[in-house]
C-alpha cells in the first residue's frame, strides 16, 4: 500500500473521517494520476500526503497522560519470557525474520513508545511500492482491500505491520471485542477489526489484530488487512510469536540534522529509509530517504492501543521532516530553490499552517517541513526557519547520517 494510497494530498480535499481506506485509495490513486501527469499546481504541498489525524481511523487510544518515557535499561521479565533491552527511544532492538509464510522486516519507524516493522506474506501482494502508470490504471485498483478483489498478478492484497512497544507502553484493554488467548506460554489477545479500520463500522473478517506479552509489561500486535478473509489467519499471525527475539540496540538514524525547533515541540516518531510513522510503513518500499514527527505537547507514552498516527485524536498539532527524493513529490523540481505556502491557497505566508519545500542543488533531493494539526498550526515564518536550519546529510551514504536521538536535537 502506497503512502498516496492511504491519504489524499492536499491537492485536493482532505478525505473526511467516515471514508474508508478503500475510499482513500481510490482518491490516492487519482492524485497519482494528476501527479504523472504534471497538473499539480505550484500551492499543493510535494508531499504533505501523511497518515495524519482522522485520515486512517484504528482502534481508539486509550491514551494515559504519562509523557515520560520508559526508563533505560533491561526490561525484567516474567517467566519463561526472555529479557530484553530497553534503550532510550529511537533505537531498534528487534530484526527481521520468518515464521511460516510471513516474513517480518527489519523495522523502519520509531517513536517514544515503539518500533514499527512491515510483514509481508508469500500468498499476497504488499502494494508500498511506487506503481507504474498501467499499474494504476489496472481494473480493481482502489477496491482490493476488503474482499473485492484481488491485488494485480491474480493474488489477493495485504498491508501488514508489526508494532513492537516499550514497556507500559501497550494496554491491551484498549483494543475492542478482544479475545484473550495464550500462544506459546504468553499472554495474548485477538480482534477483528471494523470496515475502512473506522471504528464506527462493523467488524470485517479480513481485518485482524493480533497481540502477545513478549517481555514483562511489554506487547507486540500485528495488524492485517487482507483482501482475503481467510489469510493471514489468527493462527498464521500467532507463528510470529516466536519468532520475535531481543538484539542488540541499534540506533535509529536519519540523513538530517535540526538546528533549530520552536519552543515546546517535542520528537516524537521517526523513519529511516522510510517517511515517520505508518506513512513510512505504507510506502516502505517507495525508496524516500527519512522524516521525524514532532509534536506539542509532548504525545502519552502509555495506554496506547495503536500507533500515534492511526487515531483520530493521534496527533493533535505539530509538524514533519520529510527528506526524500523529488519523484516522491507532486511538484516539479526547483534545483536549489526554497518554496514555501500555505496548505490551503499559497496566500499569506504568515498564516498559520502550510509547508515549505527546499530542494538540493541538481534537484534531485526535497526536504519539506509541513505543519499538521486542528489547532496551533505553526506560521509560516516558523516553518522557513525550521527548514533553513535542518542540514541534509549525504542521502545515499548512511556512513553520513546521524542517530535520532542527536539529530533531532538542537
Amino acid at each position: 500500500m502506497q503512502l498516496r494510497d492511504l491519504v489524499d494530498t492536499v491537492t485536493g480535499d482532505e478525505p473526511p473521517m467516515a471514508r474508508t481506506v478503500d475510499d482513500i485509495i481510490a482518491l490516492g490513486r487519482r492524485a497519482e494520476r494528476r501527479r504523472r501527469a504534471g497538473f499539480a499546481s505550484a500551492g499543493a504541498a510535494g508531499l504533505v500526503a501523511v497518515a495524519v489525524a482522522g485520515v486512517l481511523v484504528l482502534p481508539t487510544l486509550s491514551a494515559g497522560r504519562n509523557t515520560t518515557p520508559a526508563p533505560a535499561g533491561a526490561a525484567t521479565s516474567a517467566p519463561g519470557l526472555a529479557a530484553w533491552p530497553d534503550p532510550e527511544p529511537f533505537h531498534f532492538t528487534f530484526t527481521g525474520y520468518d515464521a511460516g509464510t510471513l516474513h517480518v522486516q527489519a523495522p523502519i519507524v520509531a517513536s517514544t513508545a515503539y518500533q514499527i516493522a512491515s510483514v509481508y506474506s508469500d500468498g499476497h501482494d504488499s502494494n508500498d511500492r511506487p506503481v507504474s502508470a498501467e499499474e494504476a490504471e489496472a481494473p480493481g485498483v482502489g477496491t482490493e482491500m476488503h474482499g473485492k478483489g484481488a491485488a494485480a498478478g491474480g493474488k489477493p492484497s495485504l498491508w501488514a505491520y508489526l508494532t513492537v512497544y516499550r514497556p507500559g507502553a501497550f494496554d491491551p484493554t484498549g483494543i475492542r471485542g478482544g479475545t484473550s488467548v495464550t500462544v506459546a506460554g504468553r499472554k495474548a489477545l485477538r480482534a477483528t477489526l471494523p470496515v475502512g479500520l473506522d471504528p464506527r463500522n462493523e467488524p470485517d473478517a479480513g481485518n485482524k489484530l493480533f497481540a502477545w506479552e513478549y517481555t514483562d509489561n511489554a506487547w507486540a500486535a500485528v495488524t492485517s488487512v487482507s483482501s482475503d478473509e481467510a489469510t493471514p489467519s489468527f493462527e498464521d499471525l500467532s507463528g510470529l510469536v516466536e519468532g520475535l527475539k531481543p538484539s542488540t540496540p541499534k540506533p535509529a538514524l536519519v540523513p538530517f540534522t535540526v538546528g533549530y525547533v520552536p519552543a515546546g515541540y517535542t520528537p516524537l516518531q521517526i523513519g529511516s529509509h522510510a517517511m515517520p510513522g505508518l506513512s513510512g510503513i505504507a510506502a516502505a518500499r517507495a525508496g524516500d530517504y527519512g522524516g521525524a514527527t514532532y509534536t506539542k505537547p509532548a504525545a502519552p507514552t502509555s495506554g496506547l492501543s495503536a500507533p500515534y498516527d492511526s487515531t483520530e485524536d493521534g496527533i493533535a498539532d505539530g509538524f514533519h521532516i520529510f527528506v526524500t527524493p523529488n519523484t516522491s513529490s507532486n511538484q516539479s523540481s526547483e534545483p536549489g530553490a526554497t518554496r514555501c505556502h500555505k496548505a490551503s491557497d499559497g496566500g499569506d505566508r504568515n498564516a498559520d499552517g502550510g509547508f515549505c519545500n527546499i530542494w538540493n542543488a541538481d534537484g534531485t533531493v526535497v526536504l519539506q517541513i509541513s505543519s499538521v494539526g486542528r489547532g496551533n498550526r505553526l506560521p509560516q515564518a516558523e516553518l522557513e526557519k525550521i527548514a533553513r536550519g535542518i542540514t541534509v546529510a549525504d542521502v545515499r551514504n548512511e556512513s553520513t547520517w546521524t542517530p535520532a536521538a542527536k539529530a533531532l536535537r538542537p
